[in-house]
Order: C-alpha cells, then sequence, then structure tokens
C-alpha cells in the first residue's frame, strides 16, 4: 500500500477536500491530481490541502494537447502548476491530428519539437513531462501518440530527468511490444509514471469512459507492474479510471474497492 496512489480522476466528483479526508482515513499516501481539482480551489489552498494532510501529489494531469493554439502559454503553466502543488510530474496527452490533416507523420514530429520547447521551463521547475501514449482509437483527436515505443521515441532526445513516458495499463495493454518496451523505458531510465486501469467489455458509447477498476476487466495488471519492478521503477502506482458507473458511487466506496482491487490484481 505504500506505493497505491489514488488518481482524482476515479472519484471525479469527490470534492478535493473530501477526497484529502477520505485518503487520511483509509491509510492511503498518495494521490494523484487534475488541473480541474486546482481551477476551483487555488493552487496554493491545494497545495496547502494536501500537505497539511500529509499526503504526497504523485503527478498532475494533464498538459499536451499540441494542436490547440495556445499551447506554449497553457503548457508552461501547467508546468508552474505541477510546481506549485509539489507533483514531480506532469502528464503529457499530444492531442490529435490538426483540423484538416490527415498527416500522422508531421503531427508526431511537432509533437517531439513541442516537448523540447518545453524542457528548459520544467527543468528550471523541476517538473518532469511524463509522453503518455493511448489508445490507437484516440489517435484522431486526442493523441497521435499511441504507443509506449513512440512515446519512448520522442521523450529520447531528450535528458531522462527532464522527459519520460506513463505506462497506463488501460491504453497499452493491446500491445505484443509492450514488454520490451517497458524494458527498453527502464534502461533508458524514462518510467516516470504507473497508471492501473482495467479494460471492460462490452465499451460504453462513450469509449473514454470504458475503463474499470482492478479486476473488473481483461488486463494483466500483476504483469504489467512485474514489468515495470523489474525495469526498475519503485514509483508510485496510480488507479486511474474513467467511467460513469465508477463516478456515480461514494468516492469512499470507490476508493476501497480500488484498494481491494490493488491489493488482489496488482500488488
Amino acid at each position: 500500500m505504500k506505493r497505491f496512489a489514488l488518481n482524482s480522476a476515479t472519484t471525479r466528483r469527490w470534492p478535493l477536500p473530501d477526497l484529502v479526508a477520505g485518503c487520511v482515513d483509509a491509510g492511503v499516501d498518495n494521490v494523484g491530481l487534475w488541473r480541474e481539482d486546482l481551477s476551483g480551489f487555488g493552487v496554493e489552498a491545494a497545495a496547502a490541502l494536501v500537505r497539511d494532510a500529509g499526503l504526497t501529489v504523485t503527478s498532475l494531469c494533464r498538459g499536451g494537447f499540441f494542436d490547440a493554439p495556445g499551447w506554449f502559454d497553457e503548457n508552461r503553466r501547467a508546468i508552474d502548476e505541477a510546481a506549485g502543488v509539489g507533483a514531480p510530474v506532469l502528464v503529457l496527452v499530444s492531442g490529435g491530428l490538426p483540423a484538416g490533416s490527415r498527416d500522422l507523420d508531421a503531427a508526431r514530429a511537432h509533437v517531439g519539437e513541442a516537448i523540447g520547447a518545453l524542457v528548459p521551463h520544467a527543468l528550471a521547475a523541476g517538473v518532469r513531462l511524463a509522453v503518455e501514449p493511448l489508445h490507437p482509437m484516440f489517435c484522431s483527436d486526442r493523441c497521435v501518440v499511441a504507443s509506449l515505443g513512440q512515446a519512448l521515441d520522442l521523450a529520447e532526445p531528450y535528458p531522462p530527468e527532464a522527459v519520460g513516458v506513463v505506462v497506463d495499463t488501460y491504453h497499452l495493454w493491446w500491445d505484443g511490444q509492450v514488454w520490451a518496451q517497458i524494458a527498453r523505458a527502464g534502461r533508458a531510465e524514462r518510467i516516470a509514471c504507473f497508471q492501473v486501469a482495467d479494460w471492460v467489455t462490452p465499451l460504453p458509447a462513450g469509449v473514454l469512459l470504458g475503463r474499470g477498476l482492478p479486476g473488473a476487466g481483461c488486463v494483466e495488471l500483476r504483469r504489467f507492474r512485474e514489468a515495470v519492478d523489474a525495469a526498475g521503477y519503485t514509483g508510485p502506482i496510480e488507479v486511474e479510471v474513467f467511467a460513469e458507473e465508477v463516478w456515480s458511487r461514494p468516492g469512499r466506496v470507490v476508493l476501497d474497492e480500488a484498494i481491494a482491487g490493488y491489493r488482489e490484481h496488482v500488488a
């Protein structure tokens, strides 16, 4: 349980003070936060709330969306927010194809250039950028980085302390190359964040919300945990689930189920 982290996306409708209190009561030491958690609360107030409760912020989601106007300034703000709340990692979701484009190669090249433009600010702030590959079904509109190998290729030109990758079981479980790529990420010291969620079928109409708590689906979650361990990753393990069925239940109930699933299927 020392590595278990509740990502606030899993309990999306649980207000931040209640989430913090629930984690303390459940003996959870780590939380992953989203920028939406900070927007209505304030970065300084959120940082104080979490710090005073003795919790550690494991990551902040998210930066990226480099296809959007104003991406440079928006990502600099995201880096500053991560530093302000004490998150060592800012998760980057690259964004999809620019409007009217079909050129995936150019879109991915732009992501690499955008990351490079942000590296100096990230290093100065003490925040590590973490490139997250998403399942290929999100390639057109949310993330042109569709495999761990692609994420590592984008990170490779930059120092490991500046740019790493996210290993997210929901997005990577299907890829027959993922085990070799996790080992590659370990050799390069690139694993910055490890997130677990299960793949539940049939998928709902909104496929983005098709995740399940650990044990609810078909992913070999413990195999992933063993693979990242073998690659040298010893950091937190975030349970991050997007699912209306999960969000509709009380936050503490979801947290207890996440802990139970983590113990049985991940740890």
